[in-house]
């Protein structure tokens, strides 16, 4: 194992994507069970992910869904990857994660994002729109006042104030330079564009100003990472995912996960055809050795300190034996 993946943190977003054949509740039930597995295999972080109204993502209460995944580990490190600040109010949000880390105390952490709906629709009710995502900054400068009894309001985050949850900013087009200002630790992904992950991590190192929630930059890549037997096991774990992504490309909403035995055995369109193999490349898949070699060319590129893998697909042994063996090789 190279020194770059020994000193390096792995931690899991789990996104809840529903699967064909399999209800919603499944989903958010299959998540739990993960993240015991994950605790088990050493991994440091599991985070859940805010999606409203996505036929194939059942995870849309990230830190109810959080809390539960809480109570079924004992170690593991807890949060949300990420609870979109421009979707509530700061205060609610505060008090959420001062309700988790009470009751979990030293294990919660409190992911960041800037989306607002996926659709038009959803935007609306949600009552919000797209603007509401340019005044995150100043959403994000009020929630962790709240946390440090700054409010001008003279009102008091119960049981928020005092509590040190540590934030994370995912960092999408300008989140960058917002974590920088903010001296907050940053995601940033993915995988499939390294170009453009090196530009925001080298903006967010030479601007970063140290705050009292983190004295030095420190970042997270994210992206998909599947490791298999062979290597078109691996890009087999990579199909419905890449499915999904091409259908919502073409068609406008974001399916359940198909087996993938099923896309194969698709015609498509020259249209759906191109997002689909675009949707296969990129990523780091393959065995054991060669996941190693992409890792390190990756951790020496980015100087990253931790990485958060985001992989999703219908078969879910598959996807636990992925973990085992990524496991196998960050911990030597």
């Amino acid at each position: 194992m190279s020194s770059s993946i020994a000193t390096t943190r792995f931690s899991v977003l789990d996104r809840s994507r529903t699967r064909e054949g399999h209800t919603h509740p499944e989903a958010l039930r299959d998540t739990v069970r993960l993240a015991g597995e994950l605790e088990g295999l050493g991994y440091h972080r599991l985070w859940v992910s805010e999606h409203h109204g996505v036929p194939g993502v059942a995870g849309s209460a990230p830190t109810v869904l959080a809390a539960a995944v809480a109570a079924a580990t004992r170690t593991i490190r807890v949060g949300t990857g990420g609870v979109m600040l421009p979707n509530h109010r700061p205060l609610v949000v505060a008090e959420q994660f001062g309700v988790l880390e009470s009751l979990f105390p030293g294990r919660i952490d409190m992911g960041l994002g800037r989306s607002v709906g996926f659709t038009d629709g959803v935007r609306r009710a949600l009552g919000r729109d797209k603007e509401d995502a340019e005044d995150f900054e100043a959403q994000l400068r009020e929630l962790l006042g709240w946390f440090r009894g700054t409010s001008p309001t003279g009102v008091h985050a119960r049981p928020a104030e005092g509590l040190t949850v540590p934030p994370f900013v995912l960092a999408m087009g300008e989140g960058a330079g917002i974590a920088a200002q903010a001296g907050l630790p940053m995601v940033i992904g993915d995988f499939r564009n390294r170009e453009k992950m090196r530009r925001g991590i080298d903006h967010y190192r030479e601007h970063f100003r140290p705050s009292p929630w983190a004295s030095e930059p420190y970042v997270v890549v994210s992206g998909t990472v599947a490791v298999a037997g062979t290597p078109e096991e691996a890009r087999r774990l990579l199909i419905p995912e890449a499915w999904a992504m091409a259908y919502s490309r073409t068609h406008g909403t974001f399916p359940p996960l198909p087996p993938a035995e099923r896309v194969e055995a698709l015609t498509m369109t020259g249209k759906e055809r191109g997002f689909y193999e675009s949707g296969l490349t990129g990523h780091i898949a393959g065995t054991e050795e060669q996941v190693a070699h992409e890792l390190e060319t990756v951790l020496k590129e980015t100087g990253a300190q931790e990485v958060l893998v985001t992989t999703s697909t219908y078969d879910r042994e598959a996807l636990l034996d992925s973990y085992r063996r990524l496991a196998a090789i960050t911990s030597g």
